[in-house]
C-alpha cells in the first residue's frame, strides 16, 4: 500500500512511526540515515521503520520504453557482444567448449547481477567487470540447478499422471518461473526457489501485478522467438547467428531487468527497503542530516500541528546560537506576523529590519514598523548606519514619511556618528525629490555644510544646495575625469 507523508500530502513517504502511526518523507527527515536505513521518530524518539521508495516507485507498465533502452548502455552491450559473439568464433574442440561455458555462465551471472542491481534502485546497468569477475558464479550453477529440479518435477508428474499431469505440471512451473528466479535472486539459495510456499507467497504479495508482468514476458519471449527465427531464416549464417545470439542476449538482459523493477516496485510487500540510488551520494546525505535541516523540519511540523509557541520556542532558541541567521529572523518574522504578535515583533526589530535590509525588502520593512509603532509610537532606531540604510531603502520604495521617521532627530541622537552627514542629505533627498519641500530640504543641507566639514560627502552638499535653490530633484554630482598632461 502506498503512503504519502503525514505533513507533506502529496510527498511520498520514506518512513514510518509504528508507535504514532505517522508516515514522514525526507523532508520531514533530513537527519536520517538512508544508507543504514535508520531514522528515529521526532515525536516519540523510536526506531522507525524505512520504506525506500516502495511509495513513489513508477509502476513497471509506465516504464516499458525505459525497459527497452536498458540493453543498449555501454557496459551491457559490451558484455552481449562477449559472451554471445565470442563463442561463434572459436574452434570446435575441448578449449572452444569451455569458453562458451565460462561466457554463458558469465552471462547468466550478469542477468543476475541486473536483478540485484535493479533491485537495490539502481535503474542504469551494472558495470562490465561483475560478469567477469572471480566471484558470484554459483548463482549460474544454481540456476542451472533449479532448471534440473523443475524438469525433474514435471518428468515425476508424468510418470505418476501421465502426459496430462505432465502438461499441468509444465504450465504451473512456466507460470512460477518468474517467481522462481526473484526467489533465487534475493535468497541465494535451490531449495527457496523450488519451495512452492515461497512461490505462492511471492505471487500472493505482488497480486495481479504478477500476472500482468507474466503476460508482458510471454509476449517479449515470443517476440524474441519471432525475431531470432527470421534472422536465422533470412540471413546468411554469418550474420544471422550473431544477429540471433544479440537478440537473445538483449531480451534477456529486458526480461530480467522488469523482473528486478518488479522487486523495486513492491519491495514493502516483500519486506525489503531500497531507494533510488541514481541522486544520491554519501555528500549529499551528509548534508542532509545537518542539524539546521533537522530543526527547519521540526519547526514545520510544528506550525502544521499548530504547536506555534513551541515553533516560535526552537526559532527564538536557534537566534541565541546564531543571532545573525537570515534564515532563522525569516522565520521568526513570518510567524510573529501571522500569528499579530507585536510586542515581540517590537522585541526583534532591529535584527528584523537589518534582515529585511539586506534584502533590500522595503514593502516589509513597512509593514514591520507599523506593526511596531502601533505598540511603540516612538520607536527609533538605536544603530545611525541600520537607520540610514532602511530611511534609504524606503525612500527609494516611495515610503518618504517612514523614512523620515527614521533620520527623526538624527544629529541629537548620534551627535558624532559619521552617518550624520548622509543621514541628512537623505532627509533632504526625500523632502525635495519626494515631497517637494524645498525650504526643508535645504535647511538639511545648510545643517550639513556647517556641522560636518570633515565628512566626504561634504563638498557635494554645495551641488545639492545649487540644485534645491533651483527646485531640481537632488541627485549626486557627476564624477568628473580629468587626464593628466
Amino acid at each position: 500500500m502506498k503512503h504519502d507523508c503525514h505533513y507533506h500530502p502529496g510527498e511520498p513517504a520514506k518512513w514510518h512511526c509504528s508507535e504514532c502511526q505517522i508516515h514522514y518523507c525526507t523532508r520531514c527527515m533530513p537527519d536520517a540515515d538512508t544508507h543504514r536505513k535508520h531514522g528515529l521518530c521526532p515525536k516519540c524518539s523510536r526506531v522507525m521503520r524505512y520504506l525506500g521508495a516502495a511509495t513513489e516507485a513508477v509502476p513497471f507498465w509506465n516504464r516499458l520504453s525505459a525497459f527497452f533502452r536498458y540493453p543498449f548502455y555501454l557496459d551491457p552491450l559490451l558484455v552481449i557482444a562477449i559472451c554471445t559473439l565470442v563463442p561463434l568464433v572459436l574452434s570446435a574442440n575441448l578449449v572452444g567448449l569451455v569458453i562458451s561455458l565460462l561466457l554463458f555462465l558469465a552471462l547468466l551471472k550478469y542477468t543476475y547481477a541486473v536483478i540485484n542491481h535493479t533491485a537495490d534502485g539502481h535503474m542504469k546497468p551494472p558495470p562490465l567487470a561483475v560478469a567477469f569477475s572471480g566471484e558470484g558464479f554459483g548463482i549460474a550453477i544454481q540456476q542451472l540447478l533449479v532448471f534440473v529440479v523443475l524438469g525433474a518435477l514435471i518428468g515425476a508428474a508424468g510418470f505418476v499422471g501421465g502426459p496430462v499431469l505432465a502438461f499441468v505440471a509444465m504450465a504451473l512451473v512456466v507460470l512460477a518461473l518468474p517467481a522462481s528466479i526473484m526467489v533465487l535472486a534475493m535468497e541465494r539459495s535451490v531449495g527457496a526457489a523450488v519451495n512452492p510456499l515461497n512461490l505462492m507467497m511471492l505471487i500472493s504479495r505482488i497480486g495481479w501485478p504478477y500476472f500482468l508482468l507474466y503476460g508482458y514476458l510471454v509476449l517479449l519471449t515470443l517476440a524474441s522467438g519471432a525475431a531470432q527465427e527470421f534472422a536465422l531464416q533470412h540471413f546468411d549464417p554469418w550474420l544471422s547467428l550473431p544477429l540471433a545470439g544479440f537478440l537473445n542476449s538483449t531480451f534477456t538482459l529486458i526480461l530480467f531487468h522488469m523482473l528486478g523493477y518488479l522487486l523495486f516496485q513492491y519491495q514493502e510487500e516483500l519486506g525489503f527497503a531500497s531507494d533510488l540510488q541514481e541522486s544520491a551520494g554519501p555528500e549529499q546525505d551528509a548534508a542532509s542530516r545537518d542539524r539546521g535541516n533537522r530543526l527547519d523540519a521540526d519547526i514545520d511540523m510544528d506550525i502544521k500541528d499548530g504547536n506555534y509557541d513551541r515553533a516560535e520556542s526552537l526559532i527564538k532558541s536557534a537566534l541565541k546560537r546564531e543571532p545573525d541567521n537570515g534564515h532563522r529572523l525569516e522565520q521568526l518574522y513570518r510567524l510573529l506576523t501571522a500569528r499579530g504578535k507585536q510586542r515581540e515583533l517590537r522585541r526583534y526589530a532591529p535584527r528584523l529590519l537589518a534582515w529585511l535590509a539586506d534584502r533590500n525588502d522595503a514593502a516589509g520593512m513597512g509593514e514591520l514598523l507599523a506593526a511596531v509603532e502601533a505598540v511603540d509610537p516612538q520607536f527609533q532606531l538605536d544603530d545611525p548606519e541600520l537607520a540610514v540604510r532602511c530611511a534609504r531603502c524606503l525612500y527609494h520604495r516611495g515610503e518618504y514619511r517612514r523614512a523620515l521617521g527614521l533620520l527623526k532627530e538624527f544629529h541629537k541622537r548620534f551627535p558624532d556618528s559619521q552617518q550624520l552627514a548622509p543621514a541628512y542629505i537623505l532627509a533632504a533627498q526625500v523632502l525635495a525629490n519626494g515631497l517637494e519641500q524645498w525650504e526643508k530640504a535645504t535647511a538639511f543641507l545648510m545643517f550639513v555644510q556647517k556641522r560636518c566639514t570633515s565628512h566626504p560627502l561634504h563638498q557635494q552638499v554645495t551641488d545639492y544646495l545649487q540644485q534645491a535653490a533651483r527646485q531640481e530633484p537632488l541627485k549626486e554630482p557627476r564624477a568628473r575625469f580629468s587626464l593628466g598632461d
